[in-house]
């Protein structure tokens, strides 16, 4: 661990693979508290935001802890915060789900929408297409391979938004049956839909890039 290893705290609001993602940040040098904290979540030196299920349920647990309210203030203060598979789906402006349309924290434009694909749920193994200044995937091949489990996805990109604090965000591409965003990097807001913490060698760079930022 580095000498004076950044803090990290893995947001548990009752959804998400956080024992995984605590162990591979720690892995990875950080120093992991796992609480639902305000105080806490807003003084670490980095913020992971996990998420498993279903959009609407994730967004309810969310504001339940006021997590919407810590990222955002986290956000307006330019500290660092990651969302990971339904936590970066949240980000978004809306998910729709079984025709249930449920508004996301709108920190980017875009809606969750259900893959079309031949097999759904897009489990296992996939390459990505981040662009060619990523700081996330910097030290990475391009055949780098990382582990996704999700039937839903943002499929489309558009910079139409009301938001002011989105700044030429640099989105990274996945294809299963159709291309889809696979993660995202805009300033100090990073986001993966596939899952960093189970994706070995490939996943624990990422997130020594993550930590790289804090």
């Amino acid at each position: 661990m580095a000498a004076n290893p950044k803090s990290v705290v893995v947001l548990d609001y009752g959804f998400g693979n956080i024992r995984s993602a605590e162990r591979a940040l720690a892995r990875a040098g950080a120093e992991v508290e796992i609480t639902a904290d305000y105080d806490r979540a807003m003084n670490a030196d980095g913020l992971l935001v996990p998420g498993v299920g279903a959009f609407a349920a994730c967004m309810a647990g969310l504001k339940d802890v006021r997590g919407d309210w810590i990222v955002g203030r986290r956000l307006s203060g330019g500290r660092p915060v990651l969302g990971i598979c339904v936590g970066m789906q949240i980000l978004f402006a809306r998910g729709i789900e079984h025709g249930v349309e449920t508004d996301g924290l709108d920190e980017w434009p875009g809606t969750v929408e259900p893959l079309k694909a031949p097999v759904v749920p897009h489990m296992g193994w996939n390459t990505v297409r981040p662009p060619a200044d990523s700081r996330q995937f910097a030290g990475l091949d391009a055949d780098a391979r990382f582990y996704f489990v999700h039937s839903y996805a943002v499929r489309e990109w558009s910079l139409d938004t009301h938001n002011p604090s989105i700044r030429a965000p640099k989105v990274t591409w996945a294809t299963h049956g159709e291309p889809f965003v696979a993660a995202v990097e805009n300033g100090a807001l990073w986001a993966t839909q596939f899952h960093p913490e189970k994706s070995g060698d490939a996943g624990a760079q990422l997130l020594t890039n993550w930590l790289d930022t804090l």
